[in-house]
């Protein structure tokens, strides 16, 4: 098959994340083929990668760019302040050499020594986030669990002050798609108001560094390896990498262990089986259910076809880890499941930089609600569970309710 052979094209509607069920969507578009054209808000202007083998080979593939700049028919028509912006200068979104001079400099701070030593003040946030309702019998584990533990995990990796509601909005407004002019202004709201904090708390490093990763960062900058954009960018981008994520994949991770009794009794078992589990709830429905964009440098042939050059490709990380050719049974969730490497925080040289940061803080929040709340249950259907906007999967509210710990 090549690119000039017809497709059926398929539709991926702009709240296609947070629908109850996506997996059936991509499944459909998985069997037609493992590579194909599909619609992005109502026209033809992408394609689509959903095979697992094939994802994995476009994440390791260099033909693939990170950088906008690589599709001028996707820039065309964007003003100058939205093709190139400070998360523009971030790992996300650049390819070697500046990713790797960049990614080199951040990776210090993501070492296995650093994110031991993150340990005890995680689960000292996680016990007194939970303290906070624990005496009530029911709370909301988004609002009271999931979203402000990422944001003070990021906040003491950085070495900023802690500002929950301040984070929170930031990045609301950089989350959500751009799909209108009023999305595009909160974004570049958000965006400006990032940049002026993160300029303040750069010029409170280079006055008093200390051994936070910003002032190390900051260190880099004075030694001439990263310009002030980005010095910003990447400051921005390890915000919402190391927030947004999480606290999706957290609210996620608790519902689907809530909604399958005998997985979740697994896991009260025997607390050891967390780490494994959080590849597997990963897998099963992690926050990045549309996929990662890439942007071909040259005409690509993979999975019987061959996108053109300048195209944007959506590397459909959820139907690759739904793909039956790599995984048994694989819309079961199975906490025992082994061999299992899944594609949920990247591949390649865009690896992401905190997974191990993640696994911590996901595993210390799954362990430590399921040794204090015992009976812990979804107070509300899942299918009345409300979604959070965005590009991301994940859930704006998870009501729960359990026996008060008046011990707390």
């Amino acid at each position: 098959m090549t690119a000039e052979t017809p497709h059926k094209e398929f539709d991926l509607p702009r709240d296609f994340a947070q629908w109850l069920d996506p997996y059936s969507l991509l499944a459909e578009m998985r069997a037609e083929s493992p590579v194909h054209r599909v619609r992005m808000r109502g026209k033809v202007d992408a394609w689509a990668i959903t095979g697992y083998d094939e994802a994995l080979a476009a994440l390791n593939d260099a033909r693939f760019s990170a950088d906008l700049e690589a599709a001028p028919r996707i820039t065309a028509g964007l003003p100058p302040e939205r093709r190139r912006n400070v998360l523009m200068e971030s790992l996300l979104a650049s390819d070697p050499p500046d990713h790797s001079r960049m990614r080199g400099i951040v990776a210090k701070a993501f070492t296995a020594r650093r994110v031991a030593e993150l340990a005890p003040r995680v689960q000292e946030t996680v016990d007194d986030l939970l303290d906070a309702f624990a005496a009530d019998g029911r709370g909301d584990l988004v609002e009271g669990l999931a979203l402000p533990l990422p944001i003070a995990v990021i906040c003491e990796l950085l070495g900023v002050p802690f500002a929950r509601e301040r984070f929170r909005n930031w990045s609301v407004g950089l989350a959500m798609p751009p799909a209108d002019g009023a999305t595009l202004e909160r974004a570049d709201a958000a965006r400006a108001e990032m940049s002026e904090f993160f300029l303040e708390q750069i010029a409170l490093k280079r006055a008093a560094p200390g051994g936070d990763l910003l002032s190390a960062l900051v260190t880099a900058h004075a030694n001439e390896d990263v310009s002030d954009d980005e010095l910003v960018g990447l400051t921005i981008m390890l915000f919402l990498s190391g927030h947004e994520t999480t606290l999706c994949f957290l609210a996620n991770a608790v519902v689907a262990l809530l909604t399958h009794p005998e997985q979740l009794a697994a896991l009260r078992a025997d607390p050891d089986l967390i780490p494994r589990a959080v590849d597997e709830l990963l897998r099963y429905d992690g926050p990045v259910a549309r996929g990662v964009a890439r942007f071909t440098l040259e005409d690509v042939p993979i999975g019987g076809t061959v996108i053109p050059r300048g195209e944007m490709v959506i590397v459909a990380i959820g139907a690759a880890n739904r793909d039956p050719a790599r995984y048994p049974d694989p819309d079961v969730l199975d906490v025992f499941r082994e061999n299992n490497p899944q594609l949920g925080f990247g591949h390649g040289i865009h690896h992401c930089l905190g997974a191990a940061l993640a696994r911590l803080e996901i595993v210390t929040a799954l362990a430590t609600l399921l040794r204090r709340f015992p009976d812990l249950a979804l107070e509300v259907p899942v299918s009345d569970l409300p979604r959070r906007p965005g590009m991301l999967r994940g859930l704006k509210h998870v009501p729960v309710t359990f026996t008060p710990d008046r011990a707390h």
